[in-house]
This record gives C-alpha cells, structure tokens and sequence, in this order.
C-alpha cells in the first residue's frame, strides 16, 4: 500500500470514529480499514476522549486487535443492543447494497450489521460499482460435506463456483465457524441482489453468503483529490 493510500484508510477510518459517542455498543468490523478505525477507537479510549465503550468483533482478527489495544469485548449474545456498526465492504452498488466476504468473516460481520441500529460502511473509490459481481466473487459459506451438491445447485443458478483455496496453507481456506467458502460469478453480474441472497440462503448446506442487502445506513468513500485524501459520505440512489 503507498503512503497515499494509507493516509486515504486513516481518514476514512477517522471520519467513521467520529461518529462515536461515549456509552455506545459498537460493532467493529473486519480488514484493513476497519483495523484501521480500531486502532483509532483505541487511541481515544487511551487518550480518554471516549468512555465506556463495548465493543463486539466480528472475526478472531478483530478480537485481537482490539484486545491488544484495551478495548472491553463482549459477545454478540451478551449484548442487548449494538448501537453503532462500521465496516468495510468489497463491493458497493448505488442503492447500498454490498458483497462482503473476502476475509471470510461475512458470518459473523452480517449478523452484527443486522443486529445495529446503524451501520456505516468505510470503503476507498475502487469499492465502488455499478452492478455487484463484476469484479468481485461472491462468497457463499458451506458446511464442509455440502460444497459440491451446493456448487451444483449454484451452477444450475447460473453461477460458476470455486472453493476457496488458502494461500500458504495446503487445502481450502476454512473460516471462524468451521466451514469452506465458495466465490461465486454469475454471467452479466447481480441484477436482483435481495432476490439472490434469499435463494441462495434456501439452498439446503448454506449457512450464509456475502450479499447484504437493505442493512447499510452510511458509506463513508475515501479517496485522493488533488494529492490528498478526502472522505466524501455518499448518498443513498
């Protein structure tokens, strides 16, 4: 990553800290941008600019990020609320839908998202698309004696489904929970984003894919205007 872009993240990330207040019940989301809005949570825990803050992770990574930085953790079901979520995305349409997943954390990343009473989405300009699934693959999540019965239902969808490989490890990337990933291309992209995430969540051996539809509150865009980085807040088409 070049000092540009890294300076782009930190204030993408800052913007997104702003938005919280002592007492609040965060979600804290997963990759690069949201560490970087952690470690930004941190600092002003440190510094006492904030208080009484919970926070709730939604991957190992995150958890020991925040835990390193003294950041009081509890578990999703210990919590009777979650004020505020922020998080990153791979993609994001005009009508703020999104595929997450590249980390692998979309489980646990969609049921916080759903469980806050706002959520707000930090990503850079290149996140910003059209149509979903053009560029990016979308993540289905699979328990691990289904993947080929499921990657046959896909394929009868019109999608064309991997396993998910891991990288400096032999064998499939296997996520929090235990199960393989498929990432999935349907021809032409996703037209109907909420019709899709229901059908694919009805195929028997799914537990979740990366689509998240009618969640996002917020997207905060970080980008480089005239050499310097700029957060712009986008509004919803």
């Amino acid at each position: 990553m070049s000092e540009l872009q890294d300076r782009m993240k930190q204030a993408v990330a800052q913007a997104a800290v702003e938005q919280i207040r002592d007492g609040m019940v965060l979600g804290l989301g997963s990759g690069s941008t949201a560490a970087l809005m952690i470690q930004a949570l941190g600092a002003k825990l440190q510094s006492g600019e904030l208080r009484d803050i919970t926070g709730v992770t939604t991957s190992f990574q995150g958890e020991v990020l925040a835990a390193e930085l003294g950041i009081p953790l509890r578990s999703l079901n210990a919590v009777e609320r979650i004020d505020l979520a922020i998080d990153g995305a791979d993609e994001v349409d005009p009508s703020f839908q999104l595929i997450k997943g590249g980390g692998a954390c979309h489980v646990q990343e969609k049921l916080v998202a759903r469980r806050a009473e706002r959520f707000v989405v930090v990503v850079d300009a290149s996140k910003l698309v059209d149509r979903l699934n053009l560029g990016f693959l979308l993540p289905v999540e699979v328990l691990p004696g289904a993947w080929r019965q499921v990657r046959g239902e896909l394929a009868a969808m019109g999608g064309d489904a991997e396993l998910r490989m891991a990288v400096r490890k032999a064998g499939p990337v296997v996520t929090d929970q235990g199960n393989l990933v498929l990432d999935v291309r349907f021809a032409g992209g996703i037209a109907d984003p909420v019709a899709l995430e229901k059908e694919i969540n009805n195929l028997p051996g799914v537990l979740e894919n990366g689509l998240f539809v009618n969640l996002t509150d917020q997207v905060l865009v970080g980008e480089i205007v005239d050499g310097q980085p700029r957060v712009r807040d986008l509004v919803k088409a």
